[in-house]
Order: structure tokens, then sequence, then C-alpha cells
């Protein structure tokens, strides 16, 4: 009963997220601070793991293509697939609970310890539209994030192929063209911008709704990474399904 619970008082977050509107002057810095820590100041982590990821996927691939009836150029095109389709929407999303969704979830569980929610509520403002709004905001942004991530998991794939020795510049960019379908891409972004809703909105829901104290915000914490992975997980299965099945 206690994950259905959980499941209502979720959806009622939501509701209350638009409800009752923070005033623009307030709202406008807590917006920027937000892009600062969640959207710029993961760029550093997710490029360093893209960068390496799509290296690690071209040798691999290039390994295990042992054949000599198949093309060369494949090392690119399975390497562009699997970053376009997967890593990057997916797999950095789950990074990023960790990083983001842990984050906020202990940045708002440390207001409701500090009893500084109660002090909002008491005031009159609607504390849930106060604190999760920015970072529904700050978040549509996230799609700029797994832009780089594609950018750079290709990039990364391409020095892995030619400097390791494992296949030539122009196999590897032929294979990158090649059957490309722009409705992937649509179907990525499609897929980053539901992530970036679950991002901001089930870590925000742990921290909101936590009780008690400085313990009690880091297993807040653990507990919204995992929810945040599983919803991320499960919810790719139905998109991918839905939109390329």
């Amino acid at each position: 009963m206690s994950y259905l619970h959980n499941i209502g008082a979720y959806f009622l977050m939501i509701k209350n997220v638009f409800r009752k509107p923070t005033k623009w002057s307030v709202m406008k810095p807590l917006i920027l601070k937000d892009i600062d820590d969640l959207i710029i100041g993961s760029l550093g982590i997710v490029a360093f793991i893209a960068f390496f990821v799509g290296g690690v996927v071209a040798i691999q691939t290039s390994l295990n293509i042992s054949n000599p009836l198949i093309p060369k150029y494949l090392v690119g095109f399975a390497t562009r697939q699997s970053i376009i389709l997967e890593f990057a929407p997916t797999f950095i999303s789950i990074i990023m609970a960790g990083k983001v969704g842990s984050f906020i979830t202990s940045s708002i569980g440390t207001m409701r310890v500090t009893e500084q929610i109660d002090a909002l509520e008491v005031m009159g403002i609607n504390a849930i539209n106060y604190l999760v709004f920015p970072k529904f905001v700050a978040l549509t942004l996230y799609p700029f994030v797994i832009s780089i991530a594609m950018f750079l998991g290709i990039l990364g794939g391409l020095a892995a192929c030619v400097y390791g020795g494992y296949g030539t510049l122009e196999n590897y960019i032929e294979g990158v063209q090649n059957d490309f379908i722009p409705f992937h891409m649509v179907y990525a972004f499609i897929k980053t911008m539901v992530f970036a809703f679950i991002l901001a909105t089930i870590p925000s829901f742990y921290g909101y709704f936590m009780k008690g104290g400085a313990l009690e915000v880091g297993k807040a914490s653990t507990t919204s990474f995992v929810w945040t992975s599983v919803v991320i997980i499960l919810l790719n299965f139905l998109l991918t399904s839905l939109l390329l099945g």
C-alpha cells in the first residue's frame, strides 16, 4: 500500500508544482542557479564518460568483427547506433540520476530537516512550486547535455578506432553516415525530455516528503536514485516499444 500511496502523492505533487506560482522576480535567480548546478555542473562528467564509452564501443565492435565479408565501415555504424539510440539518452540519464538526483534530494531534504520548508509554507509561499519548478525548467535544457554526449561518444569512437589501429578514418566516417534514419534522433530526444522530467520530479518528491534527520537525508538520496533509475529503465522499454516497435 505504501507504493500506491507514494505514487498518488507523487502525482499530487506534480499538480501542485504548477499551482500558485512564485513571482518571476523571485523565480528567475532560482532557475539560473539550478541551470548552473544541474546542467553546467554536469557537463564535465558527461563529456568524460561519453568520450571513453564511445571509444570502448568502437574497440569492442572492431574486435568482434572477424569475418572478412563484413564491411569495415560497420564499426562506425554500430558506434553511431549504440550512442544515439541507447547510450546517450538512457545510460547518461542513469548516471545523472546519481549525480543530479542525489543533489536535488539532499538539498531539498536538508531544507526539510532544518525546517526551511515549513518557514516557506508559513509565509504563504507554495513551497513545491518554489523548490521544484526551477529544477523542472533547468532540466528542459537536458537535451543540450545529451547532444554533447552523442557528439563526444561518436568522436571518442573515431579517436579509438583511428589511433588504436582498428580502422581507417574514411571507413569510420562512412559507417557514421551510412543508412542514417533521422527519426532515430527524434526518438532519442523524446526519451531525453521524458527522462528530464523524471530527473526533476522523483528526486524532488523524495527530498520534499522525507522525515527525520541528517541520516534520513542520505537514505532518501539513495532511495531516490534507485527509483529514478527503475522508472527510467521502465520508460525506456515502453518508449522504445511505442516509437520503434
